[in-house]
């Protein structure tokens, strides 16, 4: 049975740098503030005419050239996001169209910021079982169009970005490299404690004043909640990914953790016992691109050579739904 491998990686970001000191202008906070609860200094949002599938585009060329391929070798597109350009159909079909890479399948995965390790396990499988030998899996989100820019949701507001990741997943012979497994968990009892309500099917009409006014289409976050169930659901799922594969956390040769907040990952961090050189933090230039941030994190780890043949690499995620999960693999 063949293993999945990374073969290229990729990122974009939008042009516009918001820094913390922007946001003071919008919003009763302050760049301490900012930094003290949630480590960021400066995030990219889109402007006006900017489209996700795009961005997506841009990054998942960049990771087709690092792996010296082209859009018609791909066999499949699995691409994650929760802010798709439509309500239907997904980004993924425009990828494919903007790529021009032929009637290939291509589908969304909705699971927020655990999106792109839920993806990567989609990709993984249809290469385990022999279906498809080449898959671009993407995470990519617009956020900031769908965020309250003003004191009333700075909670969200100063931690929420734009971007976009990719990864080309390739069939691999070779015993003991690429993808090992998955560890992946969800608990619908706290669905409520981040989401945005509307507009929804439940809804008829789907938008309304009444709805707008009360703040129904913005992201809504129980931040104490969160951070509560995010400390304690990636560490132990980084462990029983590891103890599946028969391996510890002192195995751990680098992990990326989604970029939450930067308190998260420092606890995570600690409750694994891990050394600041096992850990990849980018959320203080970047923020919280949602589906985005394993991607764009691990294509800089490659291009900068942070990673190593035979290093043992772990992702692992945790949010909206509750949905959370690790992957673990042999570089």
């Amino acid at each position: 049975m063949p293993t999945s491998i990374v073969l290229g990686t990729g990122r974009y970001l939008p042009d516009r740098c918001v820094t913390n000191a922007e946001l003071e202008r919008s919003m009763d906070t302050s760049d301490e503030w900012i930094r003290t609860r949630t480590g960021i200094e400066q995030r990219y949002w889109v402007t006006e005419g900017d489209v996700g599938a795009e961005l997506a585009a841009k990054a998942a060329t960049e990771a087709l050239a690092l792996a010296g391929l082209h859009a018609t070798d791909l066999d499949a597109i699995v691409y994650a996001t929760s802010t798709p350009d439509h309500f239907c159909p997904g980004n993924g079909v425009y990828l494919q169209r903007l790529l021009d890479a032929g009637t290939i399948p291509a589908i969304d995965v909705r699971t927020q910021c655990s999106g792109f390790v839920f993806a990567l396990s989609v990709a993984d499988a249809w290469i385990r079982c022999g279906m498809y030998r080449r898959i671009l899996v993407v995470g990519q989100e617009i956020q900031s169009t769908r965020l309250d820019v003003s004191t009333a949701g700075r909670n969200t507001a100063v931690i929420f970005a734009d971007g976009a990741g990719a990864v080309i997943l390739g069939a691999n012979e070779e015993a003991g490299r690429g993808i090992l497994g998955f560890d992946l968990h969800a608990d619908g009892q706290n669905a409520e404690k981040l989401w945005v309500d509307g507009p929804g099917a439940i809804y008829h009409p789907p938008v309304t004043q009444q709805a707008l006014e009360a703040g129904k289409y913005f992201l809504s976050m129980d931040g104490r909640e969160v951070f509560r169930h995010a400390v304690q659901r990636m560490p132990e799922s980084v462990e029983a990914v590891l103890t599946a594969q028969g391996l510890t956390t002192t195995d751990i040769d680098l992990l990326i953790p989604h970029q939450a907040n930067l308190r998260i990952s420092e606890m995570v961090q600690r409750r694994l016992g891990l050394q600041d050189d096992q850990v990849y933090n980018n959320i203080q230039k970047f923020g919280n691109t949602t589906a985005g941030t394993i991607p764009i994190a691990l294509d800089e780890c490659v291009r900068s050579g942070r990673l190593t043949p035979g290093d043992l690499l772990v992702l692992t995620a945790f949010g909206s739904g509750f949905l959370w999960g690790s992957c673990v693999l042999r570089w």
